[in-house]
């Protein structure tokens, strides 16, 4: 078989479906993609087993079939070609590829594509549409506060719940909890949840279009992930989340409201002088004022600074890792967030002043013991 096809919209596709191979395999043919050639369309594939992508392009054909194609030397060779046809011939007995560009000619060792491991289809699948940059805006917003611990794996994945039309996205490490609902513009006819795996997600978030919708199906072992003319498959984590509603202080009687990048920019500063290992920051909150402090007694360097804020409640003196509320602040949009305390060994939470229509956002911070 033999199709021509423009090299730079098939280095595109390409890196796209190059996401799904993982870095050491456990069969040599996961190193390469499956290219399907049917009339005038070929379909590219790429898996590692646990997260496949599969995507589509026009070509030129003549002939179908299928081949795996050694996916490194040939992304290679397409980054360093300019844009213009390339002509791709496959000698169906012994699988060997030569490609023909306006430069020359690159012979590569295919393999059978009758070996390569069959891709997962829907089957007895749930369904949900939303946009694609609503989908986005959920993993993004999440996706910080998931864990790498393998030993806890519900916590390697974010969390869907799906409640017919709302979507609540769940992450948490045990230190740090990220709630996001979203309402708008999604239509299911189920109430489901399920654990979608941290590396489908990154590759995901990567590959999501700006203005499309996003078919989301699921059943007990996996999720499929359609737009455009690209298909994502992922095999969701089979554990069960933990009870994250239960961790979730509802007495907070100290409220703070503080500008969001002025709180940031200030913690950035006072981190430098924190305890390397630790991170530790010190919030110590009275009325109208907010003072920031860390100290690293191994070097003697230490930093405060104080803002202006809006505080009601008791004096109250917190500490927390500087790191966690760099990163959530940094997630977070609007002009000031609020944070609910109640005491300085219980969670805090943060939560945007405002938010727009159909959106909900909480985060959840464990504090660090104070050493006095």
């Amino acid at each position: 078989m033999k199709f021509s096809v423009s090299s730079s919209d098939l280095l595109k596709q390409l890196q796209l479906a190059a996401g799904a191979i993982g870095s050491n395999p456990v069969l040599p043919i996961l190193e390469d993609f499956l290219f399907t050639v049917s009339p005038n369309k070929l379909t590219i594939a790429a898996t590692d087993l646990e997260t496949s992508i599969t995507t589509s392009i026009d070509v030129r054909s003549d002939g179908e079939g299928t081949v795996a194609v050694p996916a490194r030397i040939l992304l290679d060779t397409l980054k360093q070609l300019p844009q213009q046809p390339v002509t791709f011939n496959v000698n169906d007995d012994n699988f060997g590829i030569e490609i023909t560009s306006s430069f020359g000619k690159y012979k590569l060792a295919g393999e059978n594509g009758a070996d390569f491991p069959r891709i997962p289809e829907p089957d007895s699948v749930d369904t949900l549409t939303m946009s694609a940059q609503s989908l986005s805006q959920g993993i993004t917003k999440t996706l910080f506060a998931t864990s790498s611990d393998e030993l806890r794996p519900a916590m390697t994945g974010v969390y869907f719940q799906v409640d017919f039309n709302k979507i609540t996205f769940v992450a948490t490490d045990a230190h740090k909890l990220v709630k996001y609902t979203f309402s708008e513009d999604i239509k299911s006819e189920v109430m489901s949840n399920f654990i979608v795996p941290k590396k489908a997600l990154n590759l995901l978030k990567n590959a999501l279009p700006s203005g499309d919708d996003v078919t989301m199906q699921f059943n007990k072992a996996n999720a499929f992930f359609s737009f455009g003319d690209t298909h994502m498959v992922c095999r969701l984590i089979d554990a069960r989340y933990p009870d994250y509603n239960a961790v979730i202080p509802t007495e907070n009687p100290n409220n703070l409201v503080v500008s969001r990048g002025d709180f940031q920019s200030s913690l950035k500063r006072i981190s430098i002088y924190a305890n390397k290992t630790t991170n530790q920051v010190i919030l110590s909150m009275n009325d109208g004022s907010l003072t920031i402090s860390a100290q690293d007694l191994d070097f003697s360097n230490e930093a405060t600074e104080q803002m202006t804020c809006t505080y009601e409640g008791e004096p109250i003196t917190i500490g927390f890792n500087a790191k966690f509320l760099i990163e959530m602040l940094g997630v977070l949009e609007g002009d000031e967030i609020r944070m609910e305390l109640s005491t300085p060994t219980r969670a805090g939470i943060i939560i945007p002043d405002e938010m727009p229509d159909g959106e909900e956002i909480l985060m959840l911070v464990m504090p660090v013991m104070l050493s006095n």
